[in-house]
Protein backbone atom coordinates (compact mmCIF):
# COMPACT_ATOMS: atom_id res chain seq x y z
CA UNK A 1 0.00 0.00 0.00
CA UNK A 2 1.22 3.48 -0.84
CA UNK A 3 1.51 6.11 1.82
CA UNK A 4 2.59 9.66 1.39
CA UNK A 5 5.03 11.52 3.56
CA UNK A 6 3.82 14.74 5.12
CA UNK A 7 6.37 16.60 2.97
CA UNK A 8 4.33 15.79 -0.14
CA UNK A 9 1.77 18.33 -1.22
CA UNK A 10 -1.31 17.95 -3.39
CA UNK A 11 -0.81 21.48 -4.67
CA UNK A 12 2.14 20.62 -6.90
CA UNK A 13 1.81 21.02 -10.61
CA UNK A 14 -0.33 18.23 -12.03
CA UNK A 15 1.70 18.20 -15.21
CA UNK A 16 4.96 17.80 -13.36
CA UNK A 17 3.66 15.10 -11.06
CA UNK A 18 1.95 13.27 -13.91
CA UNK A 19 5.12 13.29 -15.93
CA UNK A 20 7.07 12.05 -12.97
CA UNK A 21 4.65 9.33 -12.16
CA UNK A 22 4.46 7.99 -15.65
CA UNK A 23 8.16 7.63 -15.78
CA UNK A 24 7.67 4.93 -13.33
CA UNK A 25 9.54 3.10 -10.68
CA UNK A 26 10.89 -0.40 -10.99
CA UNK A 27 13.19 -0.08 -13.80
CA UNK A 28 15.73 -2.62 -14.90
CA UNK A 29 13.73 -5.76 -14.23
CA UNK A 30 16.54 -7.43 -12.38
CA UNK A 31 15.20 -10.79 -11.29
CA UNK A 32 15.34 -11.73 -7.65
CA UNK A 33 17.03 -14.99 -6.75
CA UNK A 34 13.67 -16.73 -6.44
CA UNK A 35 10.17 -15.94 -5.33
CA UNK A 36 10.71 -17.96 -2.17
CA UNK A 37 14.44 -17.64 -1.55
CA UNK A 38 14.63 -13.93 -0.74
CA UNK A 39 15.31 -13.29 2.92
CA UNK A 40 14.26 -10.16 4.75
CA UNK A 41 17.97 -9.24 4.96
CA UNK A 42 18.78 -9.89 1.34
CA UNK A 43 21.10 -7.32 -0.17
CA UNK A 44 20.35 -8.84 -3.58
CA UNK A 45 16.65 -8.02 -3.24
CA UNK A 46 17.40 -4.50 -2.02
CA UNK A 47 19.76 -3.86 -4.95
CA UNK A 48 17.20 -5.20 -7.44
CA UNK A 49 14.46 -2.99 -5.98
CA UNK A 50 16.65 0.13 -6.16
CA UNK A 51 17.73 -0.64 -9.71
CA UNK A 52 14.19 -1.35 -10.90
CA UNK A 53 12.68 1.75 -9.29
CA UNK A 54 15.47 3.85 -10.81
CA UNK A 55 14.86 2.39 -14.27
CA UNK A 56 11.08 2.64 -14.02
CA UNK A 57 11.16 6.34 -13.20
CA UNK A 58 13.95 7.23 -15.61
CA UNK A 59 12.44 9.38 -18.33
CA UNK A 60 14.36 7.72 -21.13
CA UNK A 61 13.26 4.20 -20.25
CA UNK A 62 10.94 2.92 -23.01
CA UNK A 63 7.29 2.50 -22.03
CA UNK A 64 7.43 -1.20 -22.92
CA UNK A 65 10.22 -1.70 -20.37
CA UNK A 66 8.31 0.26 -17.73
CA UNK A 67 5.35 -2.01 -18.33
CA UNK A 68 7.48 -4.99 -17.25
CA UNK A 69 8.49 -3.22 -14.04
CA UNK A 70 5.00 -2.26 -12.91
CA UNK A 71 2.67 -4.69 -11.16
CA UNK A 72 -0.10 -5.51 -13.66
CA UNK A 73 1.83 -3.37 -16.14
CA UNK A 74 -0.18 -4.46 -19.17
CA UNK A 75 -3.22 -2.67 -17.74
CA UNK A 76 -1.21 0.58 -17.84
CA UNK A 77 0.46 0.14 -21.25
CA UNK A 78 -1.45 2.86 -23.11
CA UNK A 79 -1.02 5.33 -20.26
CA UNK A 80 2.71 4.65 -19.98
CA UNK A 81 3.14 5.04 -23.74
CA UNK A 82 1.29 8.37 -23.81
CA UNK A 83 3.24 9.78 -20.87
CA UNK A 84 6.59 8.70 -22.31
CA UNK A 85 6.05 11.09 -25.23
CA UNK A 86 6.10 14.24 -23.10
CA UNK A 87 9.23 16.34 -22.63
CA UNK A 88 8.67 16.61 -18.90
CA UNK A 89 8.35 12.87 -18.56
CA UNK A 90 11.65 12.40 -20.36
CA UNK A 91 13.38 14.64 -17.78
CA UNK A 92 12.22 12.58 -14.79
CA UNK A 93 14.50 10.60 -12.51
CA UNK A 94 14.24 9.04 -9.05
CA UNK A 95 16.59 8.48 -6.15
CA UNK A 96 15.74 5.60 -3.83
CA UNK A 97 16.92 6.47 -0.33
CA UNK A 98 15.64 3.49 1.65
CA UNK A 99 14.32 -0.02 1.05
CA UNK A 100 12.86 -2.06 3.89
CA UNK A 101 11.90 -5.61 3.04
CA UNK A 102 8.61 -6.36 4.77
CA UNK A 103 8.24 -9.95 3.57
CA UNK A 104 9.69 -12.35 1.02
CA UNK A 105 7.58 -10.64 -1.66
CA UNK A 106 7.14 -7.09 -0.41
CA UNK A 107 9.14 -4.00 0.46
CA UNK A 108 8.62 -0.43 1.56
CA UNK A 109 10.50 2.04 -0.65
CA UNK A 110 11.36 5.65 0.23
CA UNK A 111 12.30 7.74 -2.79
CA UNK A 112 12.40 11.24 -4.25
CA UNK A 113 11.18 12.04 -7.76
CA UNK A 114 13.05 14.71 -9.71
CA UNK A 115 11.92 16.70 -12.73
CA UNK A 116 14.83 18.20 -14.62
CA UNK A 117 17.00 17.71 -11.53
CA UNK A 118 14.57 19.48 -9.18
CA UNK A 119 12.90 17.39 -6.47
CA UNK A 120 9.12 17.49 -6.91
CA UNK A 121 8.01 14.58 -4.73
CA UNK A 122 10.52 14.35 -1.87
CA UNK A 123 10.61 11.42 0.53
CA UNK A 124 7.64 9.66 -1.03
CA UNK A 125 6.89 6.17 0.27
CA UNK A 126 5.60 3.31 -1.87
CA UNK A 127 5.77 -0.43 -2.14
CA UNK A 128 7.62 -2.90 -4.29
CA UNK A 129 6.28 -6.38 -4.94
CA UNK A 130 8.02 -9.50 -6.16
CA UNK A 131 5.98 -10.69 -9.15
CA UNK A 132 7.19 -13.27 -11.66
CA UNK A 133 10.63 -13.19 -9.98
CA UNK A 134 10.98 -9.44 -10.66
CA UNK A 135 10.74 -6.70 -8.05
CA UNK A 136 8.11 -4.30 -9.40
CA UNK A 137 6.55 -0.98 -8.48
CA UNK A 138 3.16 -1.75 -7.00
CA UNK A 139 0.23 -0.50 -9.04
CA UNK A 140 -1.20 1.02 -5.83
CA UNK A 141 1.95 3.16 -5.47
CA UNK A 142 1.86 4.14 -9.12
CA UNK A 143 -1.84 5.02 -8.99
CA UNK A 144 -1.37 7.15 -5.89
CA UNK A 145 1.25 9.20 -7.73
CA UNK A 146 -0.77 9.47 -10.94
CA UNK A 147 -3.84 10.58 -8.99
CA UNK A 148 -1.94 13.71 -7.94
CA UNK A 149 -2.33 15.01 -11.48
CA UNK A 150 -6.05 14.30 -11.44
CA UNK A 151 -6.29 12.09 -14.51
CA UNK A 152 -5.49 8.55 -13.47
CA UNK A 153 -5.87 5.71 -15.97
CA UNK A 154 -8.90 3.42 -15.76
CA UNK A 155 -6.70 0.68 -14.25
CA UNK A 156 -6.39 2.85 -11.12
CA UNK A 157 -10.12 2.82 -10.44
CA UNK A 158 -9.76 0.08 -7.81
CA UNK A 159 -7.51 2.34 -5.73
Amino acid sequence: MFSRNSNSRRGRSGLAIGSLVVLGALAIGTPAPSAFGVSARSSTATAAIKANWTTFFKGTTPAAKKETLLQNGKAFAAFLAAQAKTAQARSTTVKVTKVKLTSKTGARVTYTIYLGGTPVEPNAVGTALLQDKVWKVSDASFCALVSLEGAAPKACSKY
